[in-house]
């Protein structure tokens, strides 16, 4: 069944095969299946690779884009980022958590596939509020600025999908993530928690079941608040 589901969640090119995957691994396919599968509708450009060694600062999962392609990165091997990001959830507890962050990769995979990666939507000017006569600091501060945006807006796809996908879940998801953002650098290119807070009522997502769509009401809020 899995290895079925996984030739399916995968894209020609894709570098993950069944054989080779370790039970963690495997763990975490399984449950970012949902999502995975549903990028297939989507027509997203994704493969999926897993790293045989994590780097010291690998994430467990991650997206990139090469090429016109998402590469969607799983880094669990050798990885304590993988136990630490659980810390304190059992393990049966762990699935819908997992997949919340697969919607939240594939978000950006479709903020690309959108044309709109780094892109403010229609009615929004850039007016960065920094000061410095520094060329280059003006630039971190740009992108600072540009990743805290598109980490919200996979924050809200994720929230949105959870809202969809396992209602009875909202509430312990979103704990999760607001605990998980509540250790962000303030101002950081990962401090989503004006967004998240918008996203408490799981409610504010409507009754839509376009989850990326529908992240985008609550993202132009918290633009507002940024």
């Amino acid at each position: 069944m899995f290895k079925s589901l996984l030739s399916l969640a995968l894209l020609a090119g894709a570098s993950a095969q069944a054989a080779e995957l370790t039970a963690l691994e495997t763990r975490w396919l399984q449950a970012a299946s949902p999502v995975l599968v549903y990028s297939q509708t989507l027509k997203l450009p994704i493969d999926i690779i897993v790293q045989p060694q994590a780097r010291a600062t690998d994430v467990p999962l991650a997206m990139g884009y090469d090429g016109g392609r998402c590469k969607l990165v799983l880094s669990l091997r050798g990885n304590p980022q993988a136990e630490a990001v659980f810390a304190g959830v059992a393990e049966e507890s762990q699935g819908e958590l997992i997949e919340a962050m697969a919607a939240h990769e594939i978000a950006h995979c479709w903020r690309h596939a959108q044309g709109a990666w780094n892109a403010l939507p229609a009615g929004f000017v850039e007016v960065g509020e920094e000061m410095a006569s520094d060329g280059s600091l003006l630039a971190i501060a740009r992108a600072l600025r540009e990743s805290r945006r598109e980490e919200a807006y996979a924050d809200l796809a994720a929230l949105a999908w959870i809202r969809h996908s396992h209602p009875g879940a909202y509430g312990r998801v979103h704990g999760w993530l607001a605990q998980v953002r509540a250790g962000q650098t303030p101002r950081g290119g990962h401090d989503t928690r004006a967004w998240v807070a918008l996203a408490q009522d799981g409610s504010r997502f409507g009754k839509a079941d376009a989850p990326f769509e529908d992240a985008a009401p609550l993202w132009r809020e918290g633009l507002l608040k940024d």
